[in-house]
């Protein structure tokens, strides 16, 4: 689903409109905040895998024969400046990641990735209810000018307890649960927060760094020296987590790091499935597609993980950072 052409008429009520206009006339729409659809995609994917987009009767792609998915196996969304994708990849038997995401004209973009705990209870829906309650309290942050920390925790606090609410009662060893990551982008600074393993990477000029810290146990214990980095790729404790979102998870405080947008690049937000392929800064960067717009980008990094194996759901989300100048 692309949501970046010219609006001449209300999204919601779709009463004419004007690019000046911040509010719909008719039904009082806010103009001024383009977002994901809450909930995610509620149709089925238009685009396979492979990229390609005709389907036979049967519902298999015309390219490669991959039968097509039920609406979450593959949600695609593109913004001005940033798109995600999000696939179920080869072994899941559902899509248990999230992506909600969304710009404020004139403000800066919104981002939230998350990924259910497989060893919970409805894991996608704790993902989608996460991003989305996240993404909501981020762009109301966006529109009013609020501290880009402070933002992030009220986003992490307000998730957690829409997840928290999903348990049943008695049940809180299976609760649903998720971990998140999160940017709020503008054209001077962002913010990156996270709880969990799923990760941000910010990409410019030839090189890249990550952002994130895993919150998991082997993080935790190459940080205090018991393990080095390689061992803990291939612990058994390596996606054991320290830190979610969840009935089980208490309150919750995000991690958080503040940087200026200096230079232009690229914020790439992401799920296991796509670092368990590509965990370091320079593998990314040679795996990344150049020269070509962030719905592009996000695409070839999944087709990556996807060729690779696609062990796990798949989702990145790619942010283009102006460098100052602008969107």
């Amino acid at each position: 689903m692309t949501m970046d052409s010219p609006r001449d008429s209300c999204p919601e009520c779709a009463a004419p409109v004007t690019p000046q206009d911040r509010f719909c006339e008719e039904c009082g729409r806010n103009l001024r905040v383009q977002r994901t659809p809450v909930g995610g995609s509620g149709t089925a994917p238009a685009r396979c895998a492979c990229g390609g987009a005709e389907f036979g009767a049967d519902g298999s792609c015309a390219r490669c024969g991959r039968v097509r998915g039920a609406a979450r196996d593959r949600v695609e969304f593109a913004l001005p400046g940033v798109a995600g994708v999000s696939d179920r990849g080869n072994r899941r038997r559902r899509n248990e990641d999230s992506m909600a995401f969304g710009r404020v004209r004139g403000r800066g973009v919104a981002v939230v990735v998350c990924d259910g705990v497989a060893s919970s209870e409805r894991a996608d829906q704790a993902s989608q209810v996460a991003a989305d309650t996240a993404a909501d309290v981020l762009l109301t942050g966006l529109q009013s000018g609020s501290d880009g920390e402070a933002s992030t925790g009220d986003a992490v606090a307000a998730a957690n307890a829409a997840v928290a609410g999903l348990a049943r009662p008695g049940a809180v060893e299976v609760a649903p649960s998720c971990t998140f990551v999160s940017a709020v982008v503008t054209d001077e600074a962002a913010t990156v927060g996270w709880v969990g393993d799923s990760r941000a990477y910010l990409v410019a000029g030839s090189g890249a760094a990550r952002l994130t810290v895993d919150d998991t146990w082997a993080a935790q214990l190459v940080a205090e020296g018991v393990l080095t980095e390689e061992e803990a790729l291939t612990d058994r404790r390596a996606h054991v987590l320290s830190r979610w979102l969840g009935a089980d998870a208490g309150a919750v405080e995000p991690q958080a790091v503040t940087f200026k947008v200096e230079t232009p690049g690229l914020l790439v937000l992401c799920s296991d499935g796509l670092w368990n392929y590509l965990p370091e800064p320079e593998d990314l960067v040679a795996a990344l597609p150049r020269g070509v717009p962030p719905a592009e980008v996000a695409r070839g990094l999944v087709e990556v993980a996807l060729e690779a194996g696609g062990h796990d759901n798949i989702t990145v989300v790619v942010v283009q950072l102006r460098g100052g100048h602008g969107s």
